[in-house]
């Protein structure tokens, strides 16, 4: 069985690493390719995460770059249609919900190609948001859908979905995250930052919906600024986010110096290092959406500056709190987590570090030639 693995997006490596090694371990039923669109392609924001993860560099290379979404995903899907003609795979597998999710997965059934989605069945209901869209046209392409929670599999039967397609396996982000946590544990990132254990909040922010306006970026500013005169706060910042600050005048809420106080903005770290600062944190803010899986698992409160989740189990058992962009609600959920009163987090059924294994296990069983 030959099958083409799709890697897009940064988040997209943490899922495919465990994918990848389960395959390895069946040489003689699976011939795999690793093919990197390109959709991320800063060496800060993709290639240390190859590294960190142990993957092999990838077999292809898109190349395709920034771009609006129609840009992004046209390059895509012309560039990968090449590859498919000239590979012939029996099945493509993409993950997650960007654009190149979408985009291969279209390629690939266009030309009679099976197409596996892992992570399938997510929804927001939120059709602002480009991933809700990618996820709806991904899934109702595929062929297979491998299913985090029981959340997906009601969504999916919702939408018409056969049950025959939907396979419960749980979920290969957290597969990497425990494979990688004792060698996170290692590390001595906190003494490099003059930080303590559970003494400081880990910050993350990126979408549109939170950077793009200025009144809103100011709002959301304004209450970290409030939180972090009790609990400093480490921002490794994302590009597009230090250029909106930037743009509108907004840097004087952040400490651009080393020292560890009020908001402190890094460079955007490699999946060890940003495993290790998230592990012994007090408390992580976030509009992401694997961090509300990670955190749930590591057993740290998270609040989640979005208006809606696409993985409400995190907030069902876990230490997921969904609050918008609201500086008051920010606050407020801010204060409650640090004063302990979090609630009881239960790690959801098969995420367990074996979920990989059990993708690969059922392709063999179902689709070896």
């Amino acid at each position: 069985m030959k099958i083409i693995n799709i890697v897009g997006a940064r988040p997209n490596f943490m899922k495919m690493a465990p994918i990848i090694d389960a395959m390895n371990q069946h040489p003689e039923q699976i011939e795999h390719l690793l093919v990197h669109t390109g959709q991320h392609y800063d060496e800060k924001m993709s290639k240390a995460f190859f590294n960190d993860l142990g993957m092999p560099k990838p077999d292809i290379d898109l190349e395709v770059g920034s771009g609006s979404h129609a840009e992004q995903t046209a390059k895509i899907m012309v560039l990968f249609e090449k590859i498919c003609l000239r590979e012939k795979p029996d099945l493509v597998i993409v993950v997650g919900d960007v654009n190149s999710t979408m985009a291969c997965t279209i390629t690939a059934k266009k030309l009679g190609i099976k197409v596996a989605h892992v992570e399938a069945g997510l929804r927001s209901r939120d059709m602002e948001m480009p991933e809700e869209i990618n996820r709806l046209c991904t899934d109702v392409l595929c062929d297979y859908l491998f299913i985090t929670d029981h959340f997906a599999d009601e969504n999916l039967r919702a939408e018409g979905v056969a049950a025959e397609k939907i396979i419960f396996v749980g979920n290969v982000m957290i597969d990497t995250l425990l494979k990688h946590k004792a060698m996170a544990t290692q590390l001595n990132l906190l003494s490099k930052l003059g930080l303590r254990k559970k003494g400081y909040a880990t910050l993350t922010m990126h979408r549109p919906s939170n950077v793009d306006d200025k009144e809103t970026l100011e709002e959301i500013l304004g209450a970290l600024k409030t939180i972090s005169k009790d609990l400093p706060i480490i921002f490794p910042i994302h590009p597009r986010t230090r250029k909106m600050i930037e743009q509108f005048g907004l840097s004087h809420y952040l400490n651009m110096d080393t020292v560890v106080s009020g908001i402190w903005i890094t460079e955007p770290m490699g999946y060890l290092d940003f495993l290790h600062l998230n592990m012994n944190a007090k408390l992580v803010l976030t509009d992401s959406g694997g961090l509300q899986e990670e955190t749930t698992v590591l057993g740290v409160p998270c609040i989640t500056m979005r208006h809606n989740t696409e993985r409400p189990i995190t907030c069902e058992v876990g230490t997921n709190v969904i609050v918008g962009n609201s500086g008051q609600k920010i606050i407020a959920a801010a204060q409650a987590a640090l004063s302990g009163n979090g609630i009881e987090r239960r790690i959801p059924d098969k995420w367990d570090g074996h979920s990989a294994i059990r993708i690969v296990d059922w392709l063999i069983k179902h689709e070896s030639k």
